[in-house]
């Protein structure tokens, strides 16, 4: 076992009193070594600053020490020098600032800018200063606030003008408006565009006095039952077969339309070339060839005189002859075009493009009658009102916008659609637009309810174009990429035929004046014409 050293020392030292004290040897030599050294130089005191008068106190020592140790100096005894006092003062401004934008920012402004300058004109501050924004406005007037509401103001003087404001709505003053005000904006037009809206007002006018009254007729006549009419045309239309199938060019074709007539049609091709067709053989008549890149579209003329106009990539549109001279070129696009379009007149082509905007041009002279803007996106198509009075305009920003040709106004804008529209048609009873867009839907808008009044999920694709028949509306065609393109009913919006046999895209459609005739174009190249007279033949056989 083994012992502990500190037991064996306690145990070997003899014992003592408790206030007995050892005395200290210490040897001779050492006292005198010490004696003989040099005294210890002498060490200057460390010099305490000038601002602190009081000594600090030791930290460590004995209780005897902390006894006569000074106590913490107080605020008096510190001597605050000009530098702190001015950064003390800066930081108390700051954190006013910042208290101030705190409360600014708590506290209900105006956004729009015409409360804004009401609101200052309320408080008796300048409603603007020179070079200041709606932004910049707004913020002075949110400081104002703020310093008035500090100030203990600001309800006073909201008070008193609510008082001003509730004493003239008792004589019968206006009260003062701060909601958005409408400013219009006007662009100066050529005397040439006053010229043709002159043209266009009587014209449309005498067109719609004719429809009114037609309508009227039909509706006055026993003899004219016009749900009946609307079942035959129905029913003919459900009786469509394909009856020819042409290929029109090496390349894609893009658009079609049929001559005033039914005797001729015209295509449109990515090969930048056009053609005229004879129908109902289908025989090509002429080539338009003029465009530097690929044509977007082609429409024929509704007059007599049977005048094709072609749209391209290449910015321009080009007025031709049916035997494929050229006329003139419309120039002046920015960007690629997308639809064209005749007025019902035939003296004016409407144009569509990229370039955010769709123009109209005098067919005589060739001059640029109107730029008009109000998409936020590309234009891609446009067609007119059979009354003449109003044009329509679709493009990829979803929205469809009617324009009254007569003022320069635009009077209605639908929106519905959740992708872009890429083609449009007025119905020939004068208050139905059509559209067709990228969400594979068509909407049926009501001219007169301002809204829609149908929506169609007509295709499983994109609805590329779309038409009404021209002379009473009865049915409706629509073409997709879908490779397919359908007739709808217009009294109920079912479906009545759908016509397949492309094998690509359709990219364009066109019907007859008296609806007996559909013709379809595709990226395969093909024209096909789809037709109801070899039933109606059938029946006549049948009746006799």
């Amino acid at each position: 076992m083994e012992e502990d050293p500190s037991r064996t020392l306690t145990s070997t030292l003899p014992s003592l009193p408790p206030d007995h004290v050892a005395p200290l040897h210490v040897p001779t030599v050492a006292v005198a070594a010490a004696a003989a050294l040099p005294p210890p130089p002498t060490i200057a005191p460390i010099p305490v600053p000038p601002i602190l008068r009081a000594t600090r106190a030791p930290s460590v020592g004995s209780d005897s020490d902390r006894e006569g140790s000074l106590s913490r100096p107080s605020a008096d005894d510190y001597e605050v020098s000009e530098e702190s006092r001015l950064a003390r003062e800066r930081q108390e401004k700051l954190v006013q600032e910042l208290l101030m934008k705190r409360r600014a920012y708590a506290m209900a402004v105006p956004t729009n800018d015409a409360a804004v300058r009401a609101r200052l004109r309320r408080l008796g501050e300048p409603i603007t200063l020179f070079g200041e924004r709606e932004m910049e406005r707004r913020d002075r007037l949110r400081s104002i606030m703020v310093r008035l509401d500090l100030e203990g103001q600001l309800d006073r003087l909201l008070k008193v003008h609510e008082d001003e404001q509730a004493a003239a709505a008792a004589a019968g003053a206006p009260a003062e408006d701060e909601g958005p005000q409408q400013y219009p904006f006007y662009t100066e037009g050529p005397n040439e565009l006053l010229e043709a809206r002159v043209d266009i007002a009587k014209f449309s006018v005498a067109r719609a006095k004719a429809r009114l009254a037609r309508a009227r007729r039909r509706r006055d006549d026993p003899d004219e039952d016009e749900e009946v009419e609307a079942e035959y045309a129905v029913d003919q239309a459900g009786g469509f077969v394909l009856e020819c199938s042409e290929i029109g060019d090496d390349r894609p074709l893009s658009g079609c339309s049929f001559s005033h007539d039914c005797t001729m049609l015209a295509t449109s091709s990515f090969s930048g070339v056009a053609k005229i067709w004879s129908m109902p053989q289908v025989t090509k008549v002429s080539t338009l060839k003029g465009h530097t890149e690929r044509l977007t579209d082609v429409a024929f003329s509704p007059t007599e005189d049977n005048l094709v106009a072609t749209a391209s990539a290449d910015k321009t549109a080009k007025l031709w002859k049916s035997d494929g001279s050229l006329l003139r070129s419309f120039n002046g696009h920015l960007d690629r075009l997308g639809r064209v379009a005749f007025h019902p007149s035939g003296k004016y082509i409407g144009t569509a493009s990229f370039d955010k905007t769709w123009r109209l041009w005098d067919v005589n002279t060739g001059t640029e009658l109107l730029l008009q803007e109000g998409h936020s996106r590309s234009v891609y198509g446009v067609c007119f009102h059979p009354d003449g009075s109003l044009a329509a305009s679709c493009g990829l920003d979803a929205l469809a916008r009617v324009w009254d040709l007569r003022t320069g106004r635009s009077i209605l804008a639908f929106e519905g659609h959740v992708k872009p529209v890429l083609g449009l048609s007025f119905s020939p009873n004068g208050y139905r637009l059509a559209t067709g867009s990228e969400d594979n839907t068509c909407r049926i808008w009501d001219l007169r309810k301002r809204k829609c009044v149908y929506t169609i999920p007509a295709h499983s694709h994109l609805i590329s174009q779309l038409k009404f028949e021209q002379q009473d509306g009865y049915f409706l065609a629509t073409a997709s990429y879908d490779t397919k393109a359908m007739v709808w009913s217009a009294q109920d919006f079912k479906p009545i035929k759908t016509l397949s046999g492309h094998e690509a895209k359709v990219t364009s459609l066109d019907i007859t004046s008296d609806g007996q005739q559909i013709a379809t174009v595709s990226h395969d190249r093909t024209i096909k014409i789809w037709s109801s007279r070899s039933n109606e033949k059938k029946n006549d056989m049948d009746l006799d």
